[in-house]
């Protein structure tokens, strides 16, 4: 019994290692230039995955967006991912975004993350914050809407609304609660 625990566990940190480093990035700080283009794919591909995502995203007053987020983990595991603030359509800031966890998790993946301020006071909140955090410092209403489905503004009453779309790779949670926000200087 020992032995196959050890197996399974070997396997595991086996799996974890190859998918971790085929979502690996290279380690250096993104230039606002290539933050910009990630975002800018990643709200193109957002209608696709989201029926009547760009009308919602029109109806917001801000707009986060943080592609390819990075996240894995063995046991531990963390995430980070950088992206922009919007607002009317044009870049106003960068933030990134990191988060740990500990409890049962093995794999890694690769998603987008989008948060609408839908109320002017939780865009005012966030952005002068320094090190916003979700969950504690702003509620955040997760929207579940696989591919295919809509999304309607006028059912959607939350200050803040998350979205998280494009998963590439194999983990099993998708939150945001507890990752922290920072304002980057690009």
């Amino acid at each position: 019994m020992k032995k196959q625990i050890c197996v399974m566990l070997t396997l595991g940190a086996c799996l974890a290692f190859i998918l971790g480093t085929s979502f690996a990035t290279t380690s250096y700080a993104k230039t606002a230039k290539e933050i910009n283009a990630e975002v800018n794919s990643a709200l193109k591909v957002f209608p696709q995955h989201v029926k009547g995502g760009k009308e919602f995203l029109n109806a917001a007053k801000g707009v986060l967006v943080i592609p390819n987020i990075v996240k894995a983990g063995l046991g531990v595991g963390g995430e980070y991912g950088e992206g922009a603030l919007r607002i009317g359509g044009k870049t106003v800031e960068y933030y990134s975004l990191a988060a740990g966890s500990i409890g049962f998790q093995i794999g890694a993946q690769k998603t987008n993350l989008i948060l609408v301020f839908m109320q002017e006071e939780a865009l005012k909140n966030f952005r002068q914050s320094s090190g916003w955090k979700a969950g504690v410092d702003g509620s955040v209403a997760f929207i579940d809407v696989g591919k295919g489905k809509s999304i309607d503004t006028v059912n959607i009453k939350e200050p803040i609304v998350a979205f998280i779309f494009g998963q590439k790779g194999l983990m099993a949670n998708a939150t945001i609660e507890g990752a922290k926000f920072t304002k980057l200087v690009r």
